[in-house]
């Protein structure tokens, strides 16, 4: 009765559903328990996907869109990742913070984001030698 089903955006690959907001949002619309469903945002994912969160405007966009289409009630949690896929691709490939096509500056919105606070932002990358730098790097961010 305690657990939740998490459903992760996704980039879009091949046939696999997710990619847009409104895929959530019919998925949580169809489960009677609402307080056993959520959702995972990943970085990575939504920007193959199309949303483009690589500066504040899109950032707060696509934000703010999520807050229409699903609502920031069922955000459960953020992985945070760079992208190796251009904007749109529906390539689903990781990389390490600032090595991609996002670049820095969505974590450092995401890192300043109060409307995040108390979400679980679990780091996703490629290259584990590098983690604890990335997790600095992140913090460092904080304003």
């Amino acid at each position: 009765k305690n657990v939740a089903v998490v459903l992760e955006t996704t980039s879009g690959q091949g046939s696999n559903v997710g990619y847009r907001f409104e895929h959530l949002a019919h998925i949580i619309n169809g489960v009677d328990d609402k307080k056993r469903v959520g959702v995972c945002i990943d970085t990575c994912h939504i920007f193959s996907a199309g949303y483009d969160i690589r500066t504040e405007k899109g950032y707060h966009q696509v934000m703010d869109e999520f807050d229409k289409v699903v609502g920031f009630k069922y955000l459960m949690g953020m992985h945070l990742n760079d992208s190796k896929g251009k904007h749109g691709s529906h390539l689903d490939r990781h990389h390490s913070l600032g090595q991609g096509e996002l670049g820095l500056e969505p974590f450092r919105l995401i890192m300043n984001d109060s409307r995040l606070d108390g979400i679980p932002l679990i780091l996703e990358t490629i290259d584990e030698s590098i983690w604890a730098e990335e997790i600095k790097l992140l913090y460092s961010f904080v304003q």
